[in-house]
């Protein structure tokens, strides 16, 4: 069992910075594949970023966001972070970090093998 809390959501101005993190808790965090995915209103919860497990060598992305945003794990305090640049008024939602035992959250497998979830940190971007 995993236990996953996000924090650092917040209201920021289009063009700014956020970074969001993720605690996980319970079992050996470093063989859990890590992601985020957001939900906006009305829509479908879509993924955003994913980090393989381990050291964290390989990261995916999804296209609205490559470029702009970066994730990373830190093993040793059990977080996942979410670095979020030029933020747009379209990447308002509710963030939520994933796990799922194994090698990686594959972008296009949406969120069906994600095992755990975070209850989610709010952003909203403001033009």
């Amino acid at each position: 069992q995993v236990q996953l809390v996000e924090s650092g959501g917040r209201l920021v101005q289009a063009g700014g910075s956020l970074r969001i993190s993720c605690a996980a808790s319970g079992r050996t965090v470093s063989i859990y594949a890590m992601g985020w995915f957001r939900q906006a209103p009305g829509k479908d919860r879509e993924f955003v970023a994913s980090i393989s497990w381990l050291s964290g060598s390989t990261t995916n992305y999804s296209d609205s966001v490559k470029g702009r945003f970066t994730i990373s794990r830190d093993n040793a305090l059990n977080t996942v972070s979410l670095q979020m640049n030029s933020l747009k008024p379209e990447d308002t939602g509710v963030y939520y970090c994933a796990a799922k035992r194994g090698a990686l959250i594959v972008p296009d497998a949406g969120t069906g093998p994600v095992e755990y979830w975070g209850k989610g940190t709010p952003v909203t971007v403001f033009s």
